[in-house]
């Protein structure tokens, strides 16, 4: 089954860090680009970044310096690391490539 799962969400004060993965099953990501968008509260998803298939990474302008996105193509996953964390950070973060999302994990800010 092609599908991507989202992991590594949860509660952390402001100014924390977490660490999300997005783990692909059924396609092999290398080759492709992989990106991360989140879904506030009452707001439509919104892009959070891009990793190419090359490696090079592009995000929104909130989250420049404090959100890096990294892969291992060998463990077939893309991360997206959170730092310097903002209550307005609060979402559901999740990965994509083309029309397949994952379920999404949640990531509270408080």
């Amino acid at each position: 089954e092609v599908q991507l799962v989202e992991s590594g969400g949860g509660l952390v004060q402001p100014g924390g860090s977490l660490l999300l993965s997005c783990v692909a099953s059924g396609f092999a990501i290398d080759g492709y680009g992989i990106s991360w968008v989140r879904q506030r509260p009452g707001d439509q998803n919104r892009w959070v970044g891009t990793i190419n298939s090359d490696n090079s990474p592009h995000y929104r302008d909130e989250v420049k310096g404090r959100f890096t996105l990294s892969r291992d193509n060998a463990k077939n996953t893309v991360y997206l690391h959170l730092m310097s964390l903002k209550t307005e950070d609060t979402a559901m973060y999740y990965c994509e490539k083309g029309t397949l999302r994952g379920p999404g994990t949640q990531v509270t800010v408080s």
